[in-house]
């Protein structure tokens, strides 16, 4: 983009480089300007373009009129002597000098309020930005723009030069003097606030930031709006002042250094209300939570101050968390637009970023409901912190679900609370990148970044953030570069190991009390109206803390992010505790199926393969029969005909890892034409939403659970590729799904499809770890409990998530109906098969999904053992799909009389009734354990303690299976198939366990 100078000049008669790029704009804009009326431009511009016009090449045509004599139009000219070529590379460099700004002029603002640090992590200056500082006051010689650029003599400081289209610093003035020119450039990217964005390849986003920033006197504020910011300056700066007087020893971790946080996402909120939302959700690390909820959110204080008391009682339902984890919903009037807006923090856990997809999923779900598109009336506002928003790879994740169509929220505000410390590490050791904020730059997201000391930068920014957001519907990221004026928390010492930081904080005047006195010596305000706003907040913080001395007994659901409405009794409980028949109808399993089984679009080609499945569909439905993808078409397709949304996410949903499922048909001649048949299920019914999602589990799981929140009214599933890769999203399942009811009282029905299942296929393609499930599973495998008329529904209540492993489709469909039909709603873990897709054996009757059916927790055995149990001397149990080849192994060793087989469909909560039941049954069987992991994994360690438990440890419970292994599954397709023998062998060798007798 450099111009042309004396050192690299090309021979006369070439095309000048400065034609090319964005160079060529400003000239054909002199041209055009020239044909209109040749006096609107310098006279040198006149001579160029006559001499052009006249045939000269444009290495000739900046000549004088004697060395062009010989051109027809030259004579005319003979008195002109004036270097074309130095006006015109001069204004190509004074173009690329607006450029420079543009591009790197946030590298020399002046963004960190302690003075010591480059917020870059570089004291490098940009050696083609002139800053006024060094250069221009200080320097008689020629100012340069780097050493290879054009050197302006101090004399063209004066000079007066066109602006290009690129650039707004001129107003309403087309011209300026170079000084002026760099006096604005600097006033609009080298003060306190940053701006990066020239990475943007969308030319009207660059021109519409560009306005932003530099068009003269755009930071201009009433009296009204800076005694405003001076009031939540006067909030965010006291509460945390108060915190500290009343609970110094406590940890809150508060916000002291960045208190310009508070109004700036109040301003964001009131900027968005403006545009039109109404329901903004939020979520945020624990740094300033307390102050976000007294101060944005408008929490009663005297519910946060009673937080404090050790001796409040616990909670009055779940374990809890602490004060600096909690989340909020409050539905309000925002003062400034005196509109409606309802604003939610979400509860999330001290892993830092985990609450990003899952704040995006729960915005997802709630434009869905509203049936806002665009996100005009719901969106996002995420926080963060600087080492985290680096380090955490979610974030990239997330970033990534922003612009995929069920996925987008249509733009959040990213804001950074950038302390410029991670704990105890410095920036440099925390990220490679220059800012903390780079992986914005993915998605095209500008970044701007503001120094936190300056309140009205800091709500300017806000401000072009949020209509930023309204305008393209595009992520946004303001980076409130700050400082952490306490420890990581307010018993942590900082000077250990950042000492000379802290000194200077020390030194550091607190930003309420600096903008306080910019305003008295402004004369906004006077010294008496300053301090009375700050003794009227201390009075509403005091009154609020006598008030929390009443308060006896924590009440959790007071801090409930997301309640629904009419779905529980007012005292949070289940409006009954009886679940309805799951069963359907013949006529609507065969409606099903039809839809199932046919193409409902015409003039849909379809895959000639796809036909014969289509087909194969058909075959069943008329012979009253369900395979595994037909069993979950039923399911979804009735919900969806009684108003229930179902959405399946994840990678390569829409077929299926396995290609069995085929709900996305696509037109094999026409490109992207694609048809949904459980859309046209009924004219009434809820959408079916089926999407794959981005090569994310993480974010993507995360995402799904935030929507699964926002109503209980929708099936929401997330179904791995392999059960196997769930475990990178394991903090989602271990700090969310698992103990999220008993931690924030929030109850959630996402279900997890993980395939399973010992195939030969290697260890990453074997196991979706049940074990791990099973040991996070609440229930006391060592109490026998109360056998009651409602056990099994009363189990369900009382658990934190529910286990199963089908092993035929009928059973899959009733458990998945359950989930929605129970009056509460919890996580259901499915362990999915493979074989068993395509298995002839595993299929299920129309009978078995009647009215008056159900889920069978326990499926006992129905052959010729029942005719004699007394004769039976061994019971195997299992689950999933072990059980098919124990059948076969059975009747091969001709034992279909004397071992019964009895399958666990439901592990956890675990069915001690019917085990107990089915135990009795069989007086003389040993019990044995069977199942085709190894003894370290699988579900033997959590069913063996119950089993024990159930028959009052009267019998051994013995285990026929792998053995302990480190990996889940060997890689050996031979070794694979010797150890399915080995075990099978041991199941129905019935003297297998006398030596361990």
């Amino acid at each position: 983009e450099r111009p042309l100078t004396s050192g690299n000049q090309r021979p006369s008669g070439e095309i000048e480089p400065f034609l090319n790029g964005t160079s060529s704009n400003y000239v054909e804009e002199m041209y055009y300007s020239w044909l209109e009326d040749p006096k609107s431009v310098h006279k040198s511009w006149d001579i160029f373009f006559r001499n052009a016009n006249a045939g000269a090449t444009p290495g000739k045509a900046h000549q004088s009129p004697l060395s062009l004599a010989g051109l027809p139009q030259a004579q005319s000219l003979v008195g002109a002597q004036i270097n074309v070529e130095k006006l015109v590379e001069d204004h190509l460099a004074v173009q690329s000098l607006i450029r420079a700004y543009q591009i790197r002029g946030h590298h020399v603002a002046q963004l960190d309020p302690l003075g010591i640090m480059d917020a870059d992590l570089d004291a490098h200056v940009p050696n083609d930005i002139i800053t006024s500082s060094d250069k221009l006051g200080e320097k008689n010689d020629l100012l340069s723009l780097d050493t290879t650029s054009p050197s302006f003599p101090t004399s063209d400081l004066d000079k007066v030069f066109r602006l290009p289209t690129t650039t707004f610093i001129g107003g309403t003035e087309t011209d300026l003097p170079l000084r002026e020119i760099i006096r604005r450039l600097e006033m609009a990217y080298c003060q306190h606030i940053g701006v990066e964005f020239m990475f943007i390849n969308d030319l009207d986003q660059c021109q519409w930031i560009r306005e932003k920033f530099e068009k003269p006197g755009v930071m201009q504020f009433t009296l009204e709006e800076k005694r405003t910011l001076l009031a939540r300056m006067v909030r965010s700066t006291r509460f945390e002042e108060f915190l500290q007087r009343k609970w110094s020893s406590e940890k809150r971790f508060g916000l002291e250094g960045c208190e310009s946080l508070i109004p700036a996402l109040k301003t964001i909120i009131d900027k968005s209300s403006e545009k039109g939302v109404e329901n903004v959700v939020m979520g945020m690390p624990h740094r300033g939570r307390l102050n976000v909820l007294a101060n944005v959110i408008r929490k009663e204080l005297e519910q946060i101050f009673c937080q404090f008391d050790s001796k409040l009682e616990a909670a009055d339902e779940g374990s809890g968390d602490v004060k600096y984890h909690l989340g909020m919903y409050h539905r309000r009037i925002n003062r400034v637009t005196d509109r409606n807006i309802t604003l939610s923090l979400m509860a999330n856990p001290s892993h830092l970023e985990a609450v990003d997809p899952v704040v995006q999923g729960k915005t997802k779900a709630e434009q869905f409901y509203c049936g806002d598109t665009e996100g005009h009336k719901v969106m996002s506002i995420l926080m963060h912190g600087d080492a985290a928003f680096a380090g955490q790879g979610v974030v990239y994740e997330t970033f990534h679900l922003s612009d995929l169509p069920s996925y987008s929220t249509h733009g959040t505000v990213h804001v950074v609370v950038n302390n410029q410390i991670g704990f105890t590490t410095d920036p440099r050791m925390a990220r490679s990148s220059p800012y903390p904020t780079d992986v914005a730059r993915v998605v095209n997201a500008p970044i701007f970044h503001v120094n936190a000391d300056d309140p009205e930068a800091v709500v300017y920014v806000c401000n072009v953030a949020a209509e930023w957001r309204a305008t393209f519907h595009k992520d946004v990221v303001v980076d409130l570069v700050c400082y952490r004026r306490l420890g990581h928390n307010e018993m942590d010492e900082p000077m250990f190991t950042q000492p000379l930081m802290y000194k200077q904080i020390k030194k550091q005047k607190g930003v309420m009390q600096k903008y306080g006195e910019k305003l008295i010596a402004e004369g906004a305000v006077s010294r008496q109206e300053y301090e009375e706003e700050i003794a009227k907040y201390d009075k509403i913080c005091e009154e609020a803390h006598v008030r929390s001395k009443d308060e006896k007994i924590l009440h959790i659901k007071h801090w409930l992010d997301s309640p629904w409405p009419g779905f529980f009794n007012l005292d949070g409980q289940p409006k009954s505790l009886t679940c309805p028949t799951t069963g359907l109808t013949e006529e609507e399993l065969i409606h099903i199926g039809q839809v199932a089984s046919s193409v409902p679009v015409e003039d849909f080609t379809i895959h000639g393969g796809l036909s014969r499945i289509l087909k194969a569909r058909g075959e069943m439905i008329k012979n009253r029969t369900v395979d595994w993808a037909l069993g979950e078409y039923m399911a979804f397709g009735s919900l969806l005909k009684e108003g229930i949304h179902v959405r399946l996410s994840g990678q390569d949903v829409e077929r299926g890892t396995f290609s069995h499922r085929h709900h996305v048909l696509h037109d094999q001649n026409v490109d992207k034409r694609v048809c949904i048949p459980m859309n046209h299920m009924a004219p009434n019914q809820a959408p079916y939403t089926v999407c794959n999602s981005s090569l994310s589990e993480y974010g993507v799981l995360g995402f799904e659970l935030g929507f699964a929140m926002a109503s209980p009214n929708a099936l929401v599933l997330w179904e791995a590729q392999f059960g196997d890769f769930h475990n990178t999203a394991q903090c989602i399942i271990d700090q969310f799904i698992c103990p999220g009811q008993a931690k924030w009282v929030r109850q959630n029905g996402i279900v997890l499809l993980l395939p399973h299942g010992m195939e030969g296929m290697g260890p990453e393609h074997s196991s979706a770890r049940p074990e791990r499930f099973l040991q996070m599973c609440n229930d006391d495998p060592d109490v026998l409990p109360s056998i009651t008329d409602d056990f099994a529904i009363r189990q369900l209540h009382d658990c934190n998530w529910i286990v199963v492993n089908c092993s035929n489709p009928g059973n899959f469909f009733h458990v998945l109906r359950r989930q929605i039909l129970a009056p509460f709603r919890k996580p259901l873990i499915v362990f999915t098969p493979k074989s068993l897709l395509r298995h002839p054996d595993a299929r299920s009757n129309f009978d078995e999904m009647l009215p008056g059916t159900e889920f069978q927790r326990l499926i006992p055995d129905s052959g010729p053992v029942t005719q004699n149990p007394a004769g039976v001397k061994r019971i195997v149990f299992c689950t999933g799909k072990v059980y098919y080849e124990l059948t076969k192994e059975r009747k091969a060793h001709g034992m279909e009389d004397m071992v019964a087989i009895a399958r666990m469909e439901q592990l956890s909560p675990f069915p001690f009734d019917l085990v107990k039941a089915e135990s009795k049954k069989y007086p003389n069987a040993d019990l044995v354990w069977c199942q085709e992991e190894h003894k370290n994994q699988g579900y033997y360690d959590y069913v063996k303690p119950r089993m024990r438990t159930t028959i009052e440890r009267a019998k051994p419970v013995w285990y026929a299976g792998r053995p302990p292994a480190a990996a889940p599954a060997t890689g050996n397709k031979k070794a694979h198939l010797v150890e399915l023998k080995n075990f099978l062998d041991t199941a129905f060798n019935l003297d297998a366990f006398k030596d361990q007798m």
